[in-house]
């Protein structure tokens, strides 16, 4: 690379990841095929419009990189052209959400999504988001003893509120969600049903997380994370609202689609569809359970008592350290994760009571359930401020012994 700054950035980075345990829940190292087509040509080419019906000369190829990508996706999944359809273009989640609720929700009404504070997203109708903004959120949250989603709630609140939308989905969520008791609240309010899958899509992928696609009306994905793809996103739509949330992607709310990323998802989405990717995404899941139970045994409060998924919440506050304060001291000595508020948290988002750990990555450099255990033993070590220093080499130990994909 001529640009020396930015090729030394490139080098710190790469020997980062090496260096680290990654634990950070909504991040996963990609292949070497999937960066190889996001830094292709294809970042060249502008292609505004969909397959047969654009803007600009020359997108042959793009035009069968698209469709190529289109069934791919819903083959994955095993959905059925003649029912659902699948938009490719987003450029990541949130965007994604903005382009469904133009499409099908009304500005001003109710959208219905997880609160923020319990594990939901930004996207989902926050305040501090333009989905705030130009949508009234309604937020559930979880029940204040189980920390688990309480259906029956959840119905009260639809029944008096009547959205126009339900959002299904989480960023901090550990448990499996109930789709068919979501589906039968929405149709007796007579609201669409959206499943943001972000965070487990390479889970449902991998036939260890239930399909969503039966009781949903649309169901949206980003496709890093748990897919193991590029930062882009996916929206599949019932044929009934395809066409309105095609418009509502392009034009209107993005010009030409990032064909290099297109391609990008079409090696992830072929990559998911193996016999190894299931059995990754089922040890993903094992690996979770193992650290969260090894953690609790070691003294600390797991919400909700465990997980279902690849996402652990812990309270550190119950050992008097805030979230922020256990997140920088796991950091010092290699081990990443992130600050995360817990339900009915008394902190501030910015030094919440919890840590946010997630099992994709380590699961991606070949972790099982034995390095989970070391792993819990480091965290428990840290943060009760034993042995830091010999922590930080055993981490840089296992790091090594466990390098990133190429």
């Amino acid at each position: 690379m001529k640009d020396k700054q930015i090729e030394k950035l490139i080098k710190n980075e790469v020997g980062r990841q090496a260096g680290v345990i990654n634990l950070i829940a909504s991040e996963n190292s990609t292949s070497g095929s999937v960066r190889e087509a996001l830094g292709s040509v294809f970042v060249n080419k502008y292609a505004e419009g969909y397959p047969d019906a654009r803007y600009y000369g020359g997108n042959k190829y793009i035009d069968e990189l698209e469709n190529l990508t289109k069934k791919r996706a819903l083959k994955l999944f095993g959905l059925s052209e003649k029912i659902w359809s699948v938009n490719v273009q987003p450029y990541s989640g949130s965007p994604a959400n903005l382009a469904i609720y133009t499409a099908l929700v009304p500005v001003g009404a109710k959208i219905m999504g997880l609160e923020l504070a319990m594990g939901g997203h930004l996207s989902h109708g926050h305040k501090v988001s333009i989905t705030g903004k130009l949508w009234q959120q309604v937020a559930y949250g979880v029940d204040k003893k189980t920390e688990v989603l309480d259906y029956d709630e959840i119905g009260r609140i639809a029944e008096r509120e009547r959205p126009a939308m339900i959002v299904v989905g989480f960023t901090a969520y550990p448990r499996v969600i109930d789709f068919k008791k979501f589906h039968t609240i929405a149709k007796k309010v007579g609201a669409l049903l959206l499943v943001d899958m972000s965070h487990f899509a390479g889970l449902v992928a991998g036939k260890a997380y239930p399909l969503p696609f039966p009781y949903a009306d649309v169901v949206m994905t980003t496709t890093h994370k748990t897919l193991r793809g590029p930062r882009s996103a996916l929206i599949f739509s019932k044929k009934e609202f395809s066409e309105k949330i095609d418009k509502a992607v392009f034009p209107g709310l993005q010009g030409g689609p990032h064909a290099n990323q297109i391609a990008a998802t079409a090696v992830a989405l072929q990559e998911a569809s193996t016999p190894a990717f299931k059995k990754y995404a089922k040890q993903i899941i094992q690996n979770a359970k193992v650290l969260s139970g090894e953690l609790s045994r070691r003294g600390w409060r797991v919400i909700s008592g465990g997980t279902d998924t690849h996402l652990i919440l812990i309270d550190t506050q119950v050992q008097d350290i805030s979230g922020a304060r256990a997140s920088g001291a796991l950091e010092e000595v290699g081990i990443i994760v992130n600050k995360n508020t817990i339900p009915y948290d008394t902190r501030s988002p910015r030094d919440p009571s919890g840590i946010r750990l997630g099992t994709a990555d380590v699961t991606t450099r070949g972790m099982r359930e034995p390095q989970m255990r070391l792993i819990a033993g480091f965290i428990d070590e840290v943060l009760r401020g034993i042995h830091g220093d010999q922590v930080k080499k055993k981490v840089s130990i296992l790091a090594k012994k466990f390098p990133p994909r190429v």
